[in-house]
């Protein structure tokens, strides 16, 4: 049995090739039917908030150095 990937033979390639395949199609099935079923009862709404009483910020603007 050779454990390098470098000098396996075609089929041992193509196993390789197929099991990432299902793997990245099983993944992706579970993320978009995880986020299809997320919007029942977990739906979230926008906000709307009024502005209050204006607020002022002075400064003078110069540093002190000492």
């Amino acid at each position: 049995m050779n454990h390098s990937i470098y000098s396996a033979d075609r089929t041992t390639h193509i196993k390789i090739v197929v099991v990432a395949l299902v793997a990245g199609i099983a993944v992706a099935g579970f993320g978009i039917s995880a986020r299809t079923n997320s919007d029942e009862g977990y739906s979230q709404t926008a906000r709307v908030m009024k502005a209050g009483k204006a607020v002022k910020i002075t400064s003078s603007g110069t540093s002190t150095v000492r």
